[in-house]
């Protein structure tokens, strides 16, 4: 098995969904299940964010009338639906269900018409930038498939390549996103924005509780708790 991973990233102004991610920093998503045919696909999303972010990503992703998967227009003529599985203040679970896949200019139609089928899709959304991780059986060569999606894409938008790899600890990242919550998302990026994690340290635990108004043992309890939490799922052998 082989696994792959690249971003298209959106500047501002070229998609109603990604600019949501520019305008709201706490909003992420990340897909749990993402799966396709040639005909149809089906997804879960897990999407954190404040409360006030989140309705504004539900209003636009939900809309039935729209694309969120095209990467050459804004919109395409194929069926989709969406059901939410649950919500909360800060955070919801999305299944999709998209047919007339071949129809649409998305990721997936792109990876199935150049790989075959038996792939597995793994992607996640936050600030401007769509990831993907595939996993796919064989060694099949990728370049056509880079450069088909580069001839494809919009204005605004460009597509960076991260790697290609032997699969392993998949899907290790998405069971981390799922129980963090959008606090402890940005104690840790705030964290990691602010050099506090760097040798030497060019931040402390206070000066963290300063920029998030939030008190010290707050910060350092999220901290704690998220550093945990990733060692643990990425340390373990058998994810």
């Amino acid at each position: 098995m082989r696994e792959f991973e690249f971003v298209v990233r959106f500047s501002e102004g070229t998609d109603e969904l990604m600019d949501l991610f520019y305008e709201y920093p706490s909003l992420r998503s990340r897909s749990s299940v993402c799966s396709s045919t040639t005909d149809v696909m089906w997804r879960v999303d897990h999407v954190v964010g404040t409360p006030e972010a989140l309705s504004a990503f539900e209003e636009v992703f939900l809309d039935e009338t729209r694309c969120n998967e095209c990467l050459d227009a804004p919109d395409c003529h194929t069926h989709r639906n969406y059901h939410v599985l649950d919500r909360s203040d800060n955070s919801m679970t999305v299944y999709t269900y998209r047919e007339e896949v071949s129809n649409c200019h998305s990721i997936p139609r792109y990876v199935l018409e150049h790989v075959g089928p038996g792939v597995i899709f793994e992607s996640s959304r936050r600030a401007g930038a769509y990831r993907w991780r595939i996993l796919y059986p064989g060694d099949h060569p990728l370049g056509e498939l880079y450069e088909t999606i580069e001839a494809q894409l919009r204005e605004g938008l460009q597509l960076d390549v991260e790697h290609l790899t032997s699969a392993g600890n998949w899907d290790a990242e998405s069971r981390i996103a799922a129980d963090l919550s959008s606090a402890h998302w940005e104690a840790l990026e705030t964290a990691v924005e602010h050099g506090y994690y760097e040798r030497p340290r060019k931040v402390t635990v206070e000066d963290l509780s300063d920029v998030l108004d939030v008190p010290r043992s707050t910060v350092q309890y999220r901290l704690r708790t998220a550093e945990d939490l990733v060692m643990s799922k990425l340390g373990d052998p058998d994810l």
